[in-house]
């Protein structure tokens, strides 16, 4: 289920779809919506929609590769990206190290 995405992201940067409210479990499966107020605070979470060809190591010599993968859920840091509205969709971009992990 591969997303295009308009956008390429550059260094160790990855451009993240955040998840729906459904994709999230904050809406149940009759569609009730559960309030802000019953949820505890989360990191984000989102689908990787595209990933940058890695920063250079050190010596600018050769690309350090990627971990993160098109297609992995990951959660990130709650401050830690930037967001983007293209086309009326909104994405995130989020450093490798602003990454927590993978989930899933």
């Amino acid at each position: 289920m591969s997303e295009k995405c308009p956008i390429k992201p550059l260094g160790d940067r990855v451009v993240v779809r955040p998840l729906t409210d459904e994709e999230l479990g904050t809406v149940s499966a009759s569609g009730i919506i559960i309030p802000d107020s019953a949820k505890k605070e989360k990191p984000e979470q989102g689908i990787v929609i595209a990933v940058g060809p890695g920063k250079w190591d050190e010596d600018g010599e050769k690309r350090i590769p990627m971990e993160i993968k098109e297609g992995d859920r990951v959660v990130f840091t709650k401050y830690g990206y930037d967001e983007l509205k293209y086309e009326d969709k909104d994405y995130f971009i989020v450093s490798e190290s602003g990454v927590l992990g993978i989930i899933g």
